[in-house]
């Protein structure tokens, strides 16, 4: 039961929100580049929100489905085909035995999330799923998939009511090329020059080829410092946005470092990292600085939207049940 991966694709890996609790002892959380995409993904399906699934960057794999089960895409637009006919994203999708999905290249944005009703069988290692490619672990064989591998998938007794395919969220799209992505000054800002903070703030950055996992750096205006950005190395957060000599920032993403030594000048709103995940290159980027407070609001008002999407998708749930027991009540008052 499961399904075999007929071509990998450019780079997949099975990913949830990541391995936490272990930065001290070097490894990096990995996990998820969008979580916002992730989590829809899931909600979809009704699978518990930290459920692995595959992430698919630029070019997505093609699978052959072993098992009837049901699934869901989201993120960047990669055109998904199942037997060659065109599929929804942001959908749930009934998939059968022998069945054939093709993930193509992104028409928008730069990753993609498949969720699965049969969970994926990959062990768990420290407490996550996910895959770490610098030390190859985790996942499947701690390394991206490949053509002719072979994914197994866990069975749940799941109920799913007639109502489940008719699942469906407005696709969101990531075709704009030049955003604005919110940041939080520090914990460094104090080694740049108020000229430095200034073009960081007031200026456009371009999305350069050196982006991966770990990170993309920005081309763009030099920001300047008081006196060189070498520090003391310290702690990463994701979303940290360094600024080494050559003054051109990099936004460290899922795979960061756990410490650095270059000044940090401000850090992204979580609620934004998806912005900076689904870029391309040669898209724009511009900063705008907020509080610890607004990012904290902005992260409940993205929690709300959640639960307005799990309503929404629940909604036909109560509708079907409802018409089921009315039924059921006119077939009692027949009888008597």
């Amino acid at each position: 039961m499961g399904f075999r991966v007929l071509k990998g694709g450019l780079l997949t890996t099975v990913q949830d929100f990541g391995r936490y609790g272990y930065q001290s002892q070097g490894f990096n959380v990995s996990g998820v580049m969008d979580p916002r995409s992730f989590r829809i993904a899931n909600l979809l399906l009704d699978n518990p929100e930290n459920e692995a699934v595959l992430e698919c960057t630029l070019i997505g794999p093609t699978l052959e489905f072993t098992s009837d089960q049901i699934i869901a895409i989201t993120g960047g637009d990669f055109r998904p085909e199942l037997n060659d006919d065109p599929v929804p994203m942001y959908t749930a999708i009934y998939v059968k035995k022998g069945d054939v999905l093709k993930v193509g290249s992104a028409r928008t944005g730069r990753t993609c999330y498949i969720a699965f009703s049969n969970y994926l069988q990959v062990p768990v290692v420290m407490g996550s799923r996910s895959t770490n490619l610098k030390c190859g672990i985790g996942g499947f064989k701690g390394r991206k998939l490949r053509d002719g591998d072979y994914i197994s998938t866990r069975i749940k007794r799941r109920k799913y009511l007639p109502y489940f395919l008719s699942r469906t969220l407005p696709l969101h799209e990531f075709d704009d090329n030049a955003v604005t992505v919110r940041v939080v000054m520090g914990p460094q800002a104090e080694a740049f020059s108020a000229k430095g903070l200034d073009t960081f703030l007031n200026s456009e950055f371009t999305i350069s080829s050196n982006f991966d996992r770990m990170g993309v750096r920005l081309d763009g205006p030099f920001v300047e410092s008081k006196a060189g950005s070498d520090i003391i190395s310290d702690g990463i957060a994701l979303g940290a946005i360094q600024v080494p000599a050559h003054g051109k920032p990099i936004i460290l993403l899922a795979d960061h470092q756990t410490a650095g030594g270059y000044a940090k000048i401000g850090t992204v709103a979580t609620v934004d990292l998806p912005k900076v995940a689904q870029r391309r290159i040669d898209d724009k980027i511009r900063f705008q600085k907020i509080t610890v407070e607004e990012a904290q609001h902005l992260l409940k008002v993205q929690e709300h939207e959640y639960q307005e999407f799990r309503n929404r998708i629940h909604k036909p749930c109560k509708e079907v049940l409802e018409v089921r027991l009315t039924a059921k009540r006119l077939e009692r008052l027949f009888e008597e």
